[in-house]
Parts: C-alpha cells; sequence; structure tokens
C-alpha cells in the first residue's frame, strides 16, 4: 500500500533513510526542532548533524504505513529496521509544517 505524504516528509524520510544527503534545510524550516530519544535538537545544523549520527549508529530505514492528521499534526506511523533492539518496531512520528516546511518533529 502506497500512502500519500506531504512532500517535506516524503523529503525528510527519504533523507533519513539515506536517499539524500542529510540536509535539513531541505524539508525544515529555519527554526525547527526536532524531539528523539530525550534531546532536542533545533536549527538546520543541530537536525543535520542528528540525522547522520543517527542513521551511523542504527543503520536504520522507516517505511511510512500510515497517515492521520490530529490538532494540525501529521501523525506519521512508521515501520523502522535497522541496528536496534525490538527491531522492526513501529514509530510514530508526529509533524507540524509550516508552509511547505516541517516546524517540528517529535519521534515516539
Amino acid at each position: 500500500m502506497t500512502i500519500r505524504l506531504p512532500d517535506a516528509i516524503k523529503n525528510y524520510f527519504e533523507m533519513s533513510n539515506g536517499s539524500v544527503p542529510a540536509q535539513a534545510s531541505e524539508c525544515f524550516s529555519q527554526d525547527a526542532a526536532v524531539l528523539d530519544e530525550g534531546g532536542t535538537y533545533k536549527g538546520h545544523t543541530a537536525i543535520s548533524s542528528w540525522i547522520k549520527e543517527t542513521r551511523e549508529k542504527y543503520e536504520f530505514s522507516a517505511k511510512p504505513i500510515n497517515i492521520t492528521t490530529k490538532d494540525q499534526h501529521e501523525i506519521v506511523e512508521a515501520e523502522v529496521s535497522g541496528n536496534f533492539p525490538g527491531s522492526p518496531a513501529v514509530l510514530t512520528y508526529s509533524f507540524l509544517l509550516n508552509n511547505d516546511k516541517i516546524q517540528s518533529l517529535e519521534i515516539s
């Protein structure tokens, strides 16, 4: 099943899966924030570093399997496989979009 993702979210998954270089400016707003594993990453430089470090640490791929909208957030469930205990796992990505960019992302 193929799901339709907003362009910024589609670009995020391509970048996080290593299909394209980790350049946060492609899909995140200038003052965006990411919350993941208890850390907060703000701005393009920090987000790009987080993506690169996470890819190297977990060697993962994420396949979106569902998307819903709740309280202005795009909630994407993705099956994530990689070098971590419990792989594969379904993770929830909560995106807040601002125009055509990601303003915030929380992964749980």
